[in-house]
């Protein structure tokens, strides 16, 4: 895949490198030479020093056969820019760095397929760490609407021994959650459970549910027997 990224911050060169170890092929584009000089002898991308938001270098770094685009520029409206751009140019996949909420709507109608607040990613799982520190991760989909958490299930857990169905069953058990994802030990692989699956000490479940019901999920599935 042919990934272009606007902007050679710590984001966008972070970025880069993960794209570039998972074998696609990344071009940066940066105002400032060291910048770009750092993404190409340290990351592996090429590099195109300019303003992501001239027609004239998004062409010159070939933003017609990109696959993926990923503007990280360092405000919104540039941003804004870079993704009305990209749309022009027929990129299919389109992401975009958000710094103040404002964005959020005219970054969609511009043609981002997805917009990422990083304050507000940060603050949220900075908050979830504070609230939640059993949780080893969570995540949110529908800005917001729906929570999946990872969640250890400790030895003397209520249950522990119970199968999946027992559990969907109980009353206590919120309505609307699921357990999607099941780890009998942490060197096995993430399975899909079913409804026979029985839940072992020292296991971890990947849980979806909504924000409100997120502290009746913990407190059922970390009840003591």
């Amino acid at each position: 895949m042919y990934v272009l990224i606007g902007g050679a911050g710590l984001i966008g060169l972070s970025l880069a490198q993960k794209l570039v170890e998972l074998g696609h092929t990344v071009a940066v584009i940066d105002i400032d030479p060291t910048a770009c000089r750092y993404a190409r002898e340290q990351v592996g991308a090429m590099a195109f020093e300019g303003s992501a938001v001239s027609t004239e270098v998004l062409l010159e770094a070939g933003i017609r056969k990109a696959n993926a685009l990923a503007a990280v520029l360092r405000n919104d409206a540039l941003n804004l820019a870079m993704v009305t751009l990209a749309r022009h140019y027929g990129v299919s996949h389109i992401l975009s760095r958000m710094r103040h909420s404002d964005f959020a709507e005219p970054l969609r109608l511009a043609g981002a397929t997805h917009v990422i607040s990083t304050v507000e990613l940060a603050v949220s799982t900075m908050v979830n760490a504070i609230e939640y520190p059993q949780v080893e991760s969570m995540m949110h989909f529908e800005q917001g609407q729906i929570e999946v958490l990872k969640l250890a299930i400790p030895n003397s857990c209520y249950v522990v021994g119970r199968s999946v169905a027992e559990i969907a069953q109980d009353f206590r058990f919120p309505t609307g959650s699921l357990i999607i994802g099941y780890q009998p030990h942490p060197h096995e692989d993430l399975m899909i459970p079913n409804g026979s699956t029985v839940l072992e000490p020292g296991s971890t479940i990947l849980i979806v549910t909504k924000p409100g019901s997120l502290h009746q999920v913990i407190d059922f599935m970390e009840g003591c027997k």
